[in-house]
């Protein structure tokens, strides 16, 4: 693995972290790395919800079948958005990987919690984000409790040259 690329192979899902509160500039941080991601025409559709309440993330971790783990973390965020344009998820997963990635450049963990038409009314309803505004994306992040190697998946198998399966 070549070391300049470190930083993406350390990026890492963190399930489990430390008891410990994030500091506003440190979650400020990485939304600044979060909203520096490309957007379709530049349009920035992305909207951002930080739950640090210890309640609300107690809550968000009963309502998100996967996010067991949000009550440790020290925030959840909450990517959202007006869906306009046909390209609008993927510029909301584009700023999730870069608040993934800016996450794992700052020593942190985090854990992107997949959502669904069927776990997005609940969070709706939890915090407040309008129907008309959809739910992408939601990452736990925090300290972690826990290390893993970085590593690489690389699959020589899943890629085509020029045409598929040339």
């Amino acid at each position: 693995m070549d070391a300049r690329l470190n930083l993406i192979y350390s990026r890492r899902s963190i399930r489990r972290f430390e008891p410990r509160a994030l500091p506003p500039e440190l979650v400020e941080e990485l939304l600044q790395a979060a909203m520096a991601a490309p957007s379709a025409n530049n349009r920035q559709p992305w909207q951002f919800l930080v739950i640090t309440a210890t309640d609300l993330r107690e809550e968000v971790s009963r309502r998100h079948p996967h996010a067991a783990f949000a009550r440790e973390a020290g925030a959840v965020f909450v990517i959202f958005g007006k869906p306009e344009t046909e390209l609008f998820e993927q510029d909301l997963c584009a700023a999730t990987e870069n608040l993934l990635i800016a996450v794992a450049g700052l020593g942190l963990g985090a854990c992107w919690c997949g959502m669904t038409e069927a776990r997005r009314p609940s969070i709706h309803q939890l915090t407040g984000i309008p129907e008309d505004h959809r739910i992408v994306s939601m990452v736990c992040v925090g300290y972690p409790a826990e290390q893993k190697e970085p590593r690489t998946q690389y699959d020589a198998s899943k890629v085509h040259w020029e045409r598929y399966g040339g």
